[in-house]
Parts: structure tokens; sequence; C-alpha cells
């Protein structure tokens, strides 16, 4: 399953948690996608896109 916008291509980033000991370990973001239907077909659309391209979506 791709975790990537369709249509400005936004996948997850990598970021570093640090505990209150200072311990790094990496970790993942992901964007929030969700699923919309246009023109009979089902994308996977970050809410940034959503709220900025809500016309032409």
């Amino acid at each position: 399953m791709s975790r990537v916008c369709d249509v400005c291509g936004r996948g997850p980033t990598v970021g570093i948690k640090k505990s209150h000991s200072q311990i790094k370990t990496k970790k993942r973001v992901f964007p929030n996608l969700q699923t919309k239907k246009i023109d009979g077909r089902k994308i996977k659309v970050c809410t940034n896109c959503l709220k900025n391209k809500s016309e032409s979506v």
C-alpha cells in the first residue's frame, strides 16, 4: 500500500524521537492521506492538497 499523495507526491519523512534520557531512535512521519473518489477512480490525497486545491480536486 502506497503512502504517497497522488496530487503532490508527498510521502513519509524521517525524523528522530528523543526520550527523556536523550536516547535517539528513528521514526517515520506519514502524511494525513484521505481516499477520495474523483471521476470514477479512487485517489489518495493529503489534507493539505484538499485544503489548498479544493476547487480543482
